[in-house]
Parts: C-alpha cells; structure tokens; sequence
C-alpha cells in the first residue's frame, strides 16, 4: 500500500493568505479535521496513520480503525503524555490543511523503510504528509503549515527536523504523489539535502532533507 494523495503541489511560489490560524491538533480539533479529511481522497481512508503503523496497508485496516488510532493519539497528547499528532489551519472557522508532524520515533514505518530508514542516530523530528482542501489549495496553505511546523518542533525542544520530500527530477506531480511535499518547497524554507536513496538504478532519487533549528529565525520575525 502507499498513500494515494489528496493535495497538490506546485513549485512557485504560491499567494500567502493572511488569515489563517495554525495550531496543534486537539480533542476538542479532532471533529472539525475529520470535517476536512471526509472531504475525500485518501486522508477519508488513511487518517494520516500510514507511516505511523508499520505494515498497515489497504486491505488489513479501515478508516474506523485509523480515525480512532488518531483520536487515541490525540487524547494522548492532550493528557499531556505525548505531543500533538499534528497541526490543524483554519480560515474563517474551517479547517482547512492539516500537517504531520512528531518526533520520528512517532513513526514506526520509518524505521523500517528502505528509502527513508534513519540516516543516523540524530534524534529528529519529521514531517511526513500534508493535507490541504481542494477549495484552498495554490493559496500558500502548505507553506504556511510548513513554516508552522518549523516553529512548533522548535518550541518543544526540537534540534532537527527532517522530511521526505519528492526529488527536483520529479517536476509537477499528481496529487496523487505531492503529500509529501516537493524538494523545492522544503529549499525555500532552508531544509538542506543530507542525503539521496533510489529503490533501484532506474527509480527517482529520493531526498532526505534536514534543517538546523538553531539556524533560522520564526516565520513571525520574517514577515
């Protein structure tokens, strides 16, 4: 199984909105996320479990069972024994994009993966999938979850934070394949390449890109 996507990406730069909230997903959150992952595409399925569960596949789960996984995290963190499973940004009241976000430990299939497998024993924090609605997407949504995220595993004691982005080679993609993010997305915030893995010769590279927390400023003191 892989993520089937339900975001699409693009490589300019993209209109800032201005009025967007972005905060930690809470129980009191979960039901108006579910009000954006029910929108459909995969996150209605997923419930942004994927790499969270290792072997957890299409046929031997469901979106009861990944929904409630996601809540159970969320109560969790809201007990103040785990940290948020991600951020929720809202416009005018609604939900409107959703990034995933934790230290990787959090992310079981990681450790597992021949692609993304840990590069070295640095603790990281990655980030993993974004979601945006389709009503409000080319509208800076996931730049602004990305610069989000940035200042958040900052503020909980992150020293690095680490993504999985598609390759340059890459070019536009379908949604299908850009909830990950694109490479060129990840530069323009500072995220550096650290490395490159290929499945085989003939499939495209696949970055793992880092950025150095101490090494750039909150996306408020920029703008």
């Amino acid at each position: 199984m892989t993520p089937r996507g339900s975001i699409a990406f693009h490589d300019g730069r993209m209109t800032e909105p201005v009025d967007l909230e972005i905060v930690p997903l809470t129980g009191e959150r979960f039901a108006d996320l579910g009000t954006l992952f029910e929108a459909g595409g995969d996150p209605r399925w997923c419930w942004c479990m994927y790499f969270r569960v290792r072997g957890r596949t299409w046929s031997n789960s469901s979106p009861a069972r990944n929904r409630n996984e996601l809540r159970q995290l969320t109560n969790t963190a809201d007990a103040g024994e785990g940290e948020a499973p991600g951020l929720v940004a809202y416009r005018d009241g609604m939900a409107v994009g959703w990034v995933s976000l934790g230290p990787r430990p959090a992310y079981d299939r990681l450790a597992w993966s021949k692609l993304l497998r840990p590069v070295d024993d640095r603790p990281v924090w990655s980030i993993v999938c974004f979601v945006v609605g389709r009503h409000h997407r080319r509208r800076g949504v996931a730049t602004r979850l990305l610069d989000a995220a940035i200042d958040h595993a900052r503020s909980r004691g992150a020293h690095t934070l680490e993504a999985y982005p598609l390759h340059e080679s890459r070019g536009r993609v379908a949604g299908a394949a850009a909830y990950v993010g694109t490479q060129a997305m990840f530069e323009r915030a500072g995220f550096r390449v650290v490395e490159l893995r290929r499945w085989d010769e003939t499939a495209p590279p696949r970055p793992i890109m880092r950025l150095e927390l101490g090494t750039r400023r909150r996306a408020a003191d920029r703008r």
